[in-house]
């Protein structure tokens, strides 16, 4: 089978991939435009009146109206039930947090920390999630029953895919992409003595799916109809695309492994 010529070259996407990159890339600043859409209306409607009464702004008054628009404009437009929490409550947390009178640089350590594993959640709404042993026992029958497979894991967290399967199937290869630096790390360095397991620092959707014959994925629900879509663009036809737990919206698995594991988990197997 045919092997990339260079460690670069499946990270290079398909030219008709571009068509399915996901807008939700940017989740965050939708929210962070909906919380500070709620803090204008509050701010813009209270300062007139305390400006003319010649005093300052009730802040805990107000932090805890900026949460109720902002809960409000959330249900509007039709957020799930735990943005609609978080809405409510930002405003007013930021503001019990502000009289704690905490040491900024604790926050940005804070950040740096949680950016470091979860950069996924920030950049695509794909959090951080492990691989248990039965869900890589499973894998490896799948892909056992393939001669010659070349498999790759996309958002491969710390490899607790890759390094069970690398060391059971020897005559296979595989790649796992993570682009959060601790677990890219953490995975690298578990990686490092298995020769036929590459392990790259990237996008998910700059990778081109066309060197592979299996594709796994344990992302979430948010980019599921487009990665569908690059799956389809990308993948050759027999190959097979499994996501963890997160079916595709829309298309029918091929068929479903259903695994005896303690949060039962589901294998959503769709074969191109």
């Amino acid at each position: 089978m045919h092997l990339p010529s260079s460690p670069d070259q499946d990270l290079k996407p398909c030219p008709n991939s571009q068509a399915a990159l996901p807008a939700q890339r940017r989740p965050h600043l939708r929210q962070l435009a909906l919380q500070f859409a709620a803090l204008f209306v509050v701010v813009a409607l209270a300062w007139p009146y305390y400006g003319m009464r010649n005093e300052a702004l009730p802040w805990p008054a107000t932090a805890f109206e900026i949460g109720a628009v902002a809960l409000l404009i959330a249900t509007l437009s039709r957020q799930p039930w735990w943005w609609r929490v978080i809405h409510a409550l930002f405003a007013p947390l930021a503001w019990v947090v502000a009289e704690l009178a905490i040491d900024p640089g604790w926050f940005l350590l804070a950040a740096i920390l949680l950016l470091l594993v979860y950069r996924g959640a920030l950049s695509g709404q794909v959090p951080l999630y492990f691989s248990n042993t039965d869900t890589a026992a499973a894998l490896a029958d799948l892909i056992a029953s393939r001669s010659q497979s070349r498999f790759m894991d996309l958002g491969a967290g710390v490899g607790s895919v890759l390094c069970p399967l690398a060391t059971a199937l020897p005559d296979a290869h595989f790649s796992g992409i993570e682009n959060a630096p601790a677990t890219w790390l953490v995975g690298k360095l578990r990686t490092a003595g298995l020769t036929n397991c590459t392990w790259r620092w990237g996008d998910i959707w700059q990778a081109n799916l066309a060197e592979y014959d299996v594709v796994y994925a344990f992302l979430s629900p948010a980019p599921m109809s487009a990665l569908w879509d690059k799956v389809v663009a990308e993948m050759r036809p027999g190959s097979l695309f499994i996501s963890n737990s997160f079916p595709v919206p829309g298309i029918e698995a091929s068929h479903v492994i259903d695994l005896n594991d303690a949060r039962r988990t589901q294998l959503y197997c769709y074969q191109r």
